[in-house]
């Protein structure tokens, strides 16, 4: 029996890493995501962000999949010296997720992403078998949505627009 809750648990776990190489010093692309309220402007997916206070806040996601995922963030850790933010999410995912900016070859900077969670809203979780790939797939298409807003984003203010 425990063998059967925990591949059901499984199902529902996500756990995702990318890393997105960037054309700006590792504080400037720092201090764009810790604006976690601007987020929309940049980043198609994410379409929705409102404050609750100075360290939480409600944010709503929608991909390529015709489905939207809320959240209510909490801030865990902010570290502009090591450049790392990291959040706790409650609601439609329940977990964390970190990004670390490192320098990288002249100039640049990755951003590493690492998110970890357990998928609540019912829909997800009643076609968790089947709708597992897509799932993963509808994650990577927000991803790159994400990448290509903010490298376009730092290019623009790179050229003082």
């Amino acid at each position: 029996m425990l063998w059967c809750a925990l591949t059901v648990m499984a199902l529902h776990r996500y756990r995702f890493h990318d890393e997105w190489i960037l054309p700006a010093p590792p504080d400037a692309v720092y201090a764009v995501l810790e604006d976690a309220e601007d987020y929309p402007t940049w980043w198609p997916q994410v379409r929705d962000v409102q404050r609750i206070d100075d360290v939480s806040g409600t944010v709503r996601f929608r991909s390529l999949l015709p489905y939207e995922l809320t959240i209510t963030a909490r801030q865990s850790r902010r570290d502009p010296h090591r450049r790392i933010l990291e959040i706790v999410m409650r609601g439609d995912l329940e977990g964390w997720a970190r990004w670390t900016v490192v320098p990288h070859g002249t100039g640049g900077s990755a951003a590493r992403f690492q998110q970890d969670v357990d998928v609540r809203k019912p829909l997800m979780r009643r076609l968790a078998l089947p709708g597992r790939p897509l799932f993963v797939a509808n994650h990577a298409w927000m991803m790159r949505g994400g990448r290509r807003g903010l490298r376009a984003l730092l290019e623009r203010r790179a050229r003082g627009i």
